[in-house]
């Protein structure tokens, strides 16, 4: 027999009811600053493909789906993802801010390249600009200024009458903890040693001391040094290639001594360390790398640049049209030095340079971690900024890589080296919305890095066409959007 329902009982239905459709009504769709629907987003750990939408707030990826839930919320920038491909932003891990008062504006003026080439990050490798970069790094940080986010080793540590201006002598002990102190007051994010005119005991204790102090270091390397003492001392990361060949040559300590002898020159040394180079003991000084978690930044693009600057004319370059002339007036003292040297000294660089390819492939084979930068800035002829990472990659591929593996030599690689990969350098929640929308699939073909349709920095999206109409030279972009 059926039960009657009581008084009470109804009003509980109908109260529960009322609830369920005020709670319904009430109901907000959530809101971002920005979506990116239904694209392929490249798992840049693997290279795996996946279709996804990502959400994004204040700077930061906050949820991640399958399925765009197109009616469960609202943002005013929504990107349609279908046929494109997101990877990291780009890191370029070696570029040079520098010149000088004089060259302060046009330094300024490079910044915008770097975004509208997909790089949001780059790593400063030491220079004179110091203040003005603290100050760039504000305004971008602000929005107030297009530019990538910033990483620099402040000023040089080199001996008395360094080479570059504005480095900070280190000439005794003393002046070792002083240096170390100045880089952790400004503060520097990673400590660049140069060599020309370092000695080798005051080279191994700043790297010994930064180390201590737990920071990151890296640097070129004197050749009064053998490999294995600089990375038995701490540093991080080797730029450049000449000392890891040092380090796979079976006559590295005659050569050493030769160098502190004064019997052999950086330049005279090299072809005997090509032909003294062993597999074997490329193998130990590549393990020894790999357990020290060194990385090596092999700078192949400017090496191609630079070994033939007496073969190839630069002078129709579109990129010269937007760089300041100031820093193009600093490109003459390599070019003048590549015309007047020797024909034995323009064969032995182009050998050198053909070494390193391999010598690159080599390192990737043996899982040294490689770091893409393009060496882009004052001083470094015909090597412009932004664009010159694409090249890098891209040398990296001819040389051997697979382009999954040269895309890693960039943003993956590097936010681990500067130990950032907390905050950024893959595409998951909670990480730094730091991102390059590309129109092709860079797997297939790395060229496709520079078919760059959107870049978003933080809680900015930028169209790269919009950029580059700034410089008024459409020579000089690849955007086909």
């Amino acid at each position: 027999m059926m039960q009657s329902i009581t008084k009470s009982d109804k009003i509980i239905v109908l109260t529960f009811l009322f609830l369920s459709i005020l709670s319904c009504s009430k109901k907000e769709k959530e809101q971002y600053d920005i979506v990116i629907s239904n694209i392929s987003l490249i798992r840049i750990e693997d290279g795996n493909i996946a279709t996804k939408t990502l959400y994004i707030n204040d700077g930061t990826i906050v949820k991640l789906e399958t399925i765009d839930s197109i009616d469960n919320y609202i943002t005013e920038n929504k990107i349609d993802g279908r046929g494109k491909f997101l990877l990291p932003g780009f890191w370029d891990n070696h570029i040079h801010l520098r010149g000088g008062d004089s060259l302060i504006e046009e330094n300024k003026n490079l910044l915008p390249l770097f975004i509208a080439n997909g790089i949001t990050t780059v790593r400063d490798a030491g220079g004179d600009l110091t203040p003005e970069i603290l100050q760039w790094k504000k305004e971008i940080s602000n929005n107030s200024l297009i530019g990538p986010t910033i990483y620099t080793s402040g000023p040089k540590l080199d001996g008395a009458n360094a080479t570059w201006a504005g480095s900070l002598v280190v000439d005794s002990p003393e002046d070792i903890i002083k240096a170390l102190d100045s880089l952790e007051k400004i503060p520097s994010d990673f400590v660049k040693i140069y060599d020309s005119r370092i000695s080798r005991e005051n080279y191994l204790e700043i790297l010994k001391q930064a180390s201590d102090r737990g920071m990151i270091s890296s640097g070129h390397m004197p050749f009064t040094v053998e490999l294995n003492e600089a990375v038995n001392s701490g540093i991080g990361a080797i730029e450049h290639l000449y000392y890891i060949l040092k380090g796979c040559s079976d006559n590295e300590k005659e050569i050493t001594q030769a160098i502190i002898n004064k019997e052999l020159t950086f330049w005279n040394a090299m072809d005997g360390l090509i032909s003294t180079y062993s597999d074997s003991t490329a193998q130990k000084t590549f393990q020894l790398l790999k357990n020290n978690n060194t990385y090596v930044v092999p700078t192949l693009h400017i090496g191609n640049i630079l070994s033939y600057l007496d073969e190839v004319d630069h002078s129709n370059d579109s990129y010269l049209k937007i760089i300041g002339k100031r820093i193009i007036k600093t490109y003459d003292g390599r070019i003048k030095r590549a015309l007047t040297t020797s024909d034995k000294a323009k064969k032995s660089r182009k050998d050198l340079n053909a070494f390193f390819k391999e010598l690159t492939k080599s390192l990737q084979d043996a899982d040294v971690k490689l770091l893409a930068g393009s060496d882009s800035g004052a001083y470094n002829s015909y090597t412009y900024s932004g664009v010159s990472l694409h090249d890098e990659l891209e040398a990296m591929v001819a040389a051997g890589l697979k382009p999954l593996e040269a895309i890693q030599t960039s943003a993956y690689n590097g936010v681990k080296y500067l130990k950032k990969d907390k905050i950024t350098g893959t595409i998951e929640i909670g990480k730094a919305s730091d991102l390059v929308i590309l129109n092709s699939n860079p797997l297939l073909n790395i060229k496709n890095t520079r078919d760059i349709y959107r870049v978003i920095k933080g809680d900015q999206v930028y169209n790269p066409k919009k950029i580059a109409e700034q410089y008024n030279c459409p020579e000089c972009f690849t955007f086909q959007n």
